[in-house]
């Protein structure tokens, strides 16, 4: 099959489009043709190697999986022995361990779902990763509810487009952080009010806020904490590009914030996806009754793939990008 490969870390230019054997299927294992795959911050991270804590996962010196990718889309080619849930000729959607950006990729069958009907390939595609870590800040770290007051800063990106939607969903009431430019695009995503962010900080109202869904990844816990309510809660998604090679940020989130938040009144608490099928299966309900629609900036062919990683990191996309295949 064809995969986009890396044999060690960098930018894009160490992606290659190669001819590779299909991945393994095991007994409780997927096997899917692959239609389409999301670009994510993940994806980058493990690219480059950076943050280097990153590593500990992905291999010291190279990448122990080659080939990238996670998000996914397409239609059960084989199963395993002790799968139970899809058989060949299904449409799924969800994420895979051994790299999407293929024309095959093997999934456990706890990380799939049926894919909604209601949507693309490439929709579909775009949401599982964001989509889920989006569910997690709404629903379990935030806690949302009918009549709260949600800030999504970096609600044009993949998982605030997806927040927005949620937090709408579950009845509150949604300030979004972006650029003007951005302004009509998460209106229509449902959001009730825009702070531009080049002419205002977040704490232009005060207090205000029950809920503040942080993905941007580069203000002051401090700074956050003077939007939200005594009572309120932080959920802080990712890290940044722009911050040093060892954490990048994620210090914040997975140490500062929440030793902080021993002590203050405020809740503050770090987010990240936890891939199953019943958040997959929640997002599919979402999607399927209209409320949520996973947003798709552009499309890129498999060989493209590596331009499309160059997008997520320069181009400020609104919503997902997603590779074709």
């Amino acid at each position: 099959m064809r995969a986009i490969v890396q044999d060690s870390y960098g930018p894009a230019d160490v992606l290659h489009l190669r001819d590779i054997d299909q991945p393994p299927v095991g007994d409780k294992d997927v096997l899917v043709q692959v239609h389409a795959a999301g670009v994510d911050p993940g994806v980058w991270i493990f690219m480059t190697g950076r943050p280097y804590l990153a590593r500990l996962a992905s291999g010291l010196r190279r990448p122990r999986v080659p080939v990238r990718g996670r998000d996914l889309a397409g239609v059960v080619a084989a199963v395993g022995a002790r799968v139970t849930r899809f058989r060949p000729g299904d449409e799924v959607y969800g994420t895979c361990l051994r790299g999407s950006y293929a024309e095959f990729a093997s999934a456990p069958e706890r990380r799939l779902a049926h894919k909604p009907a209601n949507v693309s390939f490439a929709q579909a595609a775009a949401a599982p990763v964001s989509g889920m870590t989006a569910l997690r800040a709404v629903r379990d770290s935030g806690a949302v509810r009918r009549g709260h007051r949600v800030l999504v800063i970096g609600a044009s990106g993949g998982v605030g487009a997806h927040a927005v939607q949620i937090a709408k969903a579950y009845g509150a009431t949604v300030t979004a952080v972006c650029t003007p430019a951005r302004a009509a695009f998460v209106r229509a995503l449902g959001a009730d009010d825009i702070l531009d962010y080049t002419s205002e900080e977040i704490d232009r109202d005060g207090p205000t806020y029950d809920v503040v869904i942080d993905t941007g990844g580069d203000r002051p816990v401090s700074l956050l904490r003077r939007a939200l309510t005594p009572h309120g809660t932080l959920a802080l998604v990712g890290g940044t590009y722009t911050k040093g090679p060892v954490l990048s940020g994620y210090d914040r989130q997975m140490v500062r914030a929440p030793l902080l938040s021993l002590f203050v009144g405020q809740r503050l608490r770090s987010v990240s996806a936890v891939e199953r099928t019943e958040d997959l299966n929640e997002l599919g309900t979402l999607i399927e009754s209209g409320v949520l629609t996973p947003a798709v900036d552009r499309t890129y062919p498999l060989a493209q793939a590596g331009d499309a990683i160059r997008h997520l990191r320069d181009g400020h996309p609104a919503g997902k990008i997603v590779v074709t295949i």
